[in-house]
Formats: C-alpha cells, structure tokens, sequence
C-alpha cells in the first residue's frame, strides 16, 4: 500500500527511525482502524520484493550500517496474509532489522528480530503465535479491554513486553483509567501513539 521513513511512534520501538512497509489487505476489519484504505488488496499496486527492498534501501542508505541496523516494520492491513519469508530474508541481507506489527490472526511467515503482537476481538490470534510475540501491545477502548489484555498476558511467554494502548478517538476517556491500572499492575506499561502527536507518518 505504502512505504515511508519516520519514527516508530508506540510500543516497544517508540522513537526510533524505522522504515515502513504497510502491505496492502486485511480480513480483520477493526471498527477503529485507522488505515481502512489498507483492507482491499486489490486496490493497491503490486512490487515485487526487489522492488521493495531496493526502495528502502535507497530511503534509507545513509543510515544502513552492520553495527548498526536500521529498523523496518512490516504492518498491514494484517501483514501476516501475505508470505513474508522472502522479503524479510531480503531486508535481512540489505543490512535491515525485522519488525512485524500484526494480529496473529493468519499462520506466522518470515524471519523476525521483534514480532508486536496485538490482539483483535474480531479475529483473534492463533494460539501457536503467542508464545512467540516479543511485544503484546492492547488497544484499550472501554474497561472491559482490560480483562482481555490480561487474557492474552497469561498466554505469551514470560519474557514478552506489556503494553496497553488508548485507542486514539477514545484516549481522552480512557488514558486516566490506563494510568491507575498500570500503577496497580505494574507489569504493564503505556504505549502511546506519539506519531499522531508530533504529526508524522
């Protein structure tokens, strides 16, 4: 669908220059996603991994060293509908780091240095992915979020980063309540979208 150098703006990540690849097509189909435009497939033009690859490459090639590898996030629409082995073996060898940002509603394809997993009630995760989510990060919309952020907590591994996260047309209401819960359950942290914050990508 698109492909754009910024920062990560939430989650584990957040601050750091990352070079996105938002891959076209979602059968999730959040009521608050914030890049409908992603969900058909078809209305988005076809590259082929070397043309993917080659474009971050050029975006970014100032910044590409082997001390110190630049960050790509592949997103969606839900990434994981596409097979993702190829193009993350590809950015591997262009001297990138791999970051997926998905659902885990679809079969885990592609070799990741960091998987985010974040959870939709619509279509939720397969189980063989959560024990391998580096991140779990919930988007919280009303209180009865919380018991399901908890539901998938107790489900990844032990090692996995926490992280709660306002949906964006709902943070004014429940920032506050993210706030006290993560004061009296510390194993969580807040993520916030600061992309929309400082008005980049």
């Amino acid at each position: 669908m698109e492909s754009f150098y910024t920062l990560q703006g939430e989650g584990f990540h957040q601050g750091r220059a990352a070079y996105f690849i938002r891959l076209g097509g979602c059968d999730v189909g959040c009521v608050w996603c914030d890049v409908k435009d992603s969900w058909n497939a078809e209305a988005h033009t076809k590259y082929s991994v070397k043309e993917i690859v080659e474009k971050a490459v050029t975006s970014v090639k100032h910044q590409l060293s082997a001390v110190n590898r630049q960050l790509a996030v592949i997103t969606g629409g839900e990434p994981l509908l596409h097979d993702l082995n190829l193009l993350t073996k590809e950015l591997h060898h262009a001297g990138f780091e791999t970051n997926i940002e998905t659902s885990g509603s679809s079969p885990l394809s592609g070799e990741w240095d960091w998987i985010c997993l974040s959870p939709k009630k619509f279509k939720q995760p397969l189980p063989e992915i959560l024990p391998l989510a580096n991140e779990l990060k919930v988007v919280i919309f009303n209180q009865h979020d919380f018991n399901w952020a908890e539901e998938y907590a107790s489900k990844v591994a032990p090692h996995c980063k926490l992280y709660l996260q306002p949906e964006w047309d709902k943070r004014n209401i429940v920032t506050p309540l993210m706030i006290e819960y993560i004061k009296q359950h510390p194993q969580w942290e807040l993520s916030l979208q600061i992309h929309k914050f400082i008005d980049v990508p």
